[in-house]
């Protein structure tokens, strides 16, 4: 049994040693590992600087301004990440020259050319024998007879017409003293040359007078029966010529320094659909209507196929040849009332405020006055987002300034 137990002992001595020689090996290997380590991270951050370092070498602020490596930042500028540009939903156009034509639309109303309306009435008094034109609405020719008037001082006029001529004969010194009186007495009361001539060469009185239409046209307002006395002067009908009609078209006085005399102009109407009608602007009233702000434009239009007919409605067109103009995109601009800001791309995702005088709108574009150049790149969409953070920064700004002043004092 002792003989057991010294043994074991035995045992547990020599194991012992090798048991400590195993686990210092091991702490040797870890430690020797992790020096490693940290030699290759130390050599790693010393290739970085002096990579840096040939980098900067020889680079001027000019220099590196011009290679994008630097933006100069100015008061208002931001920077947003691309990240949080597409998340926020930007976009962009360009500042660039377009060909630019202003179409100015509006609603215009036809009506008469008061130029081609007359009346007809009469220079002598009597009775209306016979009515030729007896309803309203007809369209009658020019020379066509309207009525004949039976008038006793038109007869009487004849007669010493007639009278003077055969006292002329007799009396060849004295007789065309005679005669003139007569004659003119006839032609004011529009008794024509040619019915003088028949008078004289007839030698019979005629009863009547005709009156004949002054030209081609419609019967607007017949007052004129048969067997009615009329008076001098008094309206019998009333014509209207319509190869020419007017239109007139309510201009908004924004849109009026576009507008001039002569300036071409198109009219489509829903009763003659794809077909367009081409008139010219002849009036512009000086005036403005104070309940709608717009101004009064009088066309005029050439109807030889009398489609275009008084009260009738159409659209308007004018168009506007503006040039060659400098454009930026609708979108661009952000218009507070008082003042046009746009924001400007100055990329590395810097943006600019701006503030613009911007012109006419044209479609989707409004003329660059100033504060834009040609290739600018501009932000079309959220760019209130953008103006809004602009102003939070320079707010915040402004307010340290004012802190760090008053540290100071």
């Amino acid at each position: 049994m002792k003989r057991l137990i010294w043994l074991d002992l035995f045992l547990v001595i020599l194991v012992i040693p090798f048991l400590a020689f195993g686990c210092g090996q091991e702490k040797a290997v870890t430690a020797q590992s992790q020096g490693m380590k940290h030699e290759a991270k130390k050599a790693e951050e010393k290739k970085k600087d002096q990579d840096m370092e040939m980098e900067m070498k020889g680079l001027t602020l000019e220099s590196i301004q011009k290679e994008g490596k630097m933006t100069e930042v100015t008061p208002g500028m931001v920077q947003i990440s691309p990240e949080r540009q597409q998340m926020i939903g930007v976009r962009f156009g360009t500042v660039e020259k377009k060909n630019l034509e202003k179409i100015i639309r509006t609603v215009g109303r036809i009506d008469y050319d008061e130029k081609r309306l007359v009346t007809v009435s009469p220079k002598i008094g009597g009775w209306i024998e016979d009515l030729y034109v007896n309803f309203t609405g007809k369209y009658v020719k020019k020379g066509e007879p309207l009525l004949t008037i039976y008038s006793p001082e038109l007869v009487s006029a004849q007669e010493e017409y007639l009278i003077a001529l055969r006292t002329a004969k007799s009396l060849v010194k004295s007789g065309s003293s005679l005669v003139e009186p007569a004659r003119r007495r006839l032609k004011l009361w529009d008794i024509t040359d040619d019915q003088i001539k028949a008078l004289e060469e007839s030698g019979q009185v005629r009863k009547t007078l005709t009156l004949h239409s002054p030209f081609d046209g419609f019967v607007l307002e017949r007052t004129a029966y048969q067997g009615m006395n009329v008076m001098p002067g008094m309206a019998l009908y009333r014509l209207a010529d319509l190869s020419v009609v007017w239109l007139y078209a309510d201009i908004y006085e924004y849109e009026l320094p576009l507008i001039r005399l002569g300036q071409q102009a198109t009219i489509q109407l829903s009763y003659y659909r794809g077909e367009t009608f081409k008139g010219k602007v002849i009036y512009i009233y000086p005036y403005l209507d104070p309940a709608t702000r717009t101004a009064k434009v009088r066309f005029e239009f050439s109807n030889p196929h009398e489609k275009l007919k008084p009260e009738m409605y159409a659209n308007v067109e004018i168009k506007v040849p503006l040039g060659t103009k400098l454009a930026v995109p609708e979108g661009a601009i952000i218009d507070t009332g008082l003042r046009q800001v746009a924001m400007i791309d100055r990329g590395s995702g810097y943006f600019e405020p701006r503030e613009v005088k911007i012109g006419t709108k044209v479609d989707h574009y409004y003329v660059v006055i100033r504060g834009l150049k040609e290739g600018e790149r501009v932000v079309t969409s959220a760019n209130f987002l953008i103006d809004s953070e602009s102003k939070f920064k320079e707010a915040v700004g402004g307010m340290a300034g004012m802190e760090h002043g008053t540290h100071g004092k």
